[in-house]
């Protein structure tokens, strides 16, 4: 009898086994942790941190690396007013790029301390910084928007994971004297790569010496945004082909786009820059993605362009870049894709595969709209696209090349905004929605009002994961009293792969909105909220992670509820308050936290 029962628990054992292996993202309770641990919690804009990314090392699957605008290394307000009128201003020459590891699959992050320029103490100098290395030593200035991938290392017998793995870290990067502003553009900027190899032979226990040495990291390697003097870089993402079966294996690609004109011009075209690297990110080409979205002489038309590209490469080694296409002059948008089968050396057309509408109301203040409330956080790109492909990373066993798609949309209107999702099983060709759908489907929670959204699928395809920001509320059409609070939320759903399909998702985890309020959130010059414009998801074939942007720390002020109103109703409003002086210690304390299903 007692053989018979250690039979029958062994028997049980390995299908629980098999089940978790197939069902990844339902293998264990969601995790949530703290990304952003080198934040203080008060001193505004030490404690502002927002638009996260996050990538898996193939090679070492334990291995996370997060990245968001973090602005630990600022002056604190009121120290550094006379570099500019605004009453927080970014610190000439100090960066934004933060940097966080994690080596549990998402449980803990821990934020690397480096030397650099840094006004942490209220004083421009060489100090300690939470930010990207090596830029002050360069002449140049990291700027946020943070893009991350994983791919192999080169050697003498070129890429292989072998040689270890090679971090790509991409993000906005000026000229150390530039001036910037979060409020509309960040000064003439181009795009920095910062790059960083593991040996393939790391463990949990020796990479945090690995991350935590400044000398790890390579000098960044700068891509100007074009000839024009005024020219703008924004809005970039970073990929490397990471599956060894790709006839393009290490293939590094890039995309951003580019404001021809220079900042604040909005009739000027944007056109979609994609780079390639073949060595490593050493050094890079460029070509501009053709779209037609005025006229059918021209490609680039008066007021339209192209803004939050995305770039995904499946196990063949197909370049997919996804992108969001506008035309302000028809005011219509949609979802733009286009495919190269050579590595990035060409394309063959980028087609509309799906049109979409944009979300909120347009604040006449912030000349930006906002779906939370009038002097609202902006929501520039929750209708661009997030895409990822079940490559059958890092060998291509089990790849299915299964595209997964999602966007929010305002299409019904104000105050009933979707989180989409469409997927596609012929390289972008035909597209379905959930359970075989002839359309994307509406995925959100019932009642939920999706902010942005981000989508991860599996390597072997089996599992898809798609997090999401929420307002819990109704639009605000007032800033001041209890009534007029934003909550934010964070929402991980779950879908599996069966039949051919994939099938309806499931809440996962949803975060608590008790203590969380977007008003305690803001640009530096106070005018309006400030969360950024990503969320961003990835997954292995054992476990899921997302990051998000959170304001349950933050604290409401009145004081600049008050002044947000009075720009907007008042014909001479009064001076911006002092906000570390007036205010409750954590205004302005956003984070990122991450929630992982490992």
């Amino acid at each position: 009898m007692r053989s018979r029962i250690v039979l029958v628990l062994a028997v049980l054992a390995l299908a629980a086994s098999q089940a978790a292996t197939s069902s990844p993202a339902a293998a264990a309770s969601p995790t949530e942790a703290l990304v952003t641990t080198g934040s203080p919690s008060g001193s505004f804009p030490q404690n502002k941190q927002n638009e996260p990314a996050v990538a898996i090392d193939p090679n070492h699957p334990f291995l996370l690396v997060a990245g968001s605008n973090d602005e630990i290394d600022l002056a604190p307000c009121g120290t550094d007013t006379a570099t500019s009128s605004s009453p927080c201003p970014f610190t000439p020459g100090v960066g934004t790029s933060g940097d966080y590891f994690s080596v549990d699959s998402g449980h803990t992050w821990t934020q690397p301390t480096y030397t650099g320029w840094s006004a942490r103490t209220g004083t421009s100098q060489v100090g300690p910084t939470g930010t990207l290395p090596w830029y002050f030593e360069n002449g140049l200035a990291s700027g946020g928007d943070p893009a991350l991938a994983f791919g192999p290392a080169p050697g003498s017998g070129g890429f292989s994971w072998s040689n270890g793995s090679r971090l790509y870290y991409a993000n906005l990067t000026s000229n150390f004297s530039a001036k910037r502003s979060d409020a509309s553009f960040k000064g003439v900027e181009g795009i920095g790569v910062s790059r960083l190899d593991v040996p393939a032979s790391a463990t949990a226990s020796t990479v945090p010496g690995i991350f935590s040495d400044k000398n790890s990291w390579m000098v960044p390697v700068v891509i100007p945004a074009s000839m024009s003097a005024a020219a703008f870089a924004d809005k970039e993402q970073v990929w490397a082909d990471n599956s060894s079966s790709s006839a393009h294996f290490g293939n590094a690609y890039l995309c951003f786009g580019d404001f021809v004109g220079g900042p604040g011009v909005g009739s000027a075209a944007v056109r979609e820059v994609f780079a390639r690297s073949t060595d490593g990110g050493a050094t890079w080409t460029k070509q501009i993605l053709q779209q037609n979205t005025s006229s059918a002489s021209g490609i680039f038309g008066l007021l339209s362009g192209t803004t939050g590209c995305t770039i995904r490469t499946d196990s063949q080694g197909r370049v997919f870049v996804f992108w969001l296409g506008f035309n302000q002059s028809t005011n219509t948008s949609g979802i733009y894709m286009d495919v190269s089968t050579n590595g990035g050396a060409s394309f063959s057309g980028a087609r509309r595969i799906f049109v979409v509408h944009h979300t909120g109301i347009l604040d006449p203040v912030l000349g930006r709209f906002t779906m939370d409330g009038i002097a609202g956080a902006r929501d520039d790109l929750s209708d661009a696209p997030s895409v990822d492909i079940a490559n059958g990373t890092p060998d291509g066993t089990g790849a299915t090349d299964r595209i997964v798609l999602t966007w929010v949309d305002g299409g019904d209107g104000l105050n009933h905004e979707h989180v989409m999702f469409a997927t596609s099983t012929d390289g972008g060709v035909h597209w379905k929605g959930v359970n075989g759908g002839s359309a994307p489907s509406e995925i959100e929670t019932s009642g939920d009002r999706g902010y942005y959204s981000a989508a991860a699928i599996s390597p072997n395809g089996s599992e898809v994961t798609v997090v999401y920001n929420d307002w819990t509320q109704d639009y605000k059409t007032s800033t001041i009293g209890s009534a007029n609070a934003r909550p934010l939320e964070a929402v991980l759903l779950d879908a599996s792969v069966s039949g051919g399909n994939v099938g309806s998702f499931s809440e996962a985890f949803r975060t608590d909105t008790s203590t969380s309020d977007a008003r305690g959130s803001s640009q530096n010059n106070l005018v309006g909220e400030f969360l950024g414009d990503y969320v961003y998801a990835a997954a292995t074939n054992s476990f899921a992670i997302a990051v998000y942007n959170d304001v349950r720390n933050a604290s409401d002020c009145s004081a600049v509820d008050t002044w947000r109103m009075d720009l907007r109703t008042e014909m001479f409003p009064p001076p911006p308050p002092a906000p570390n002086i007036e205010c409750p210690n954590t205004f302005g304390n956003s984070d990122i936290f991450s929630v992982s299903t490992g």
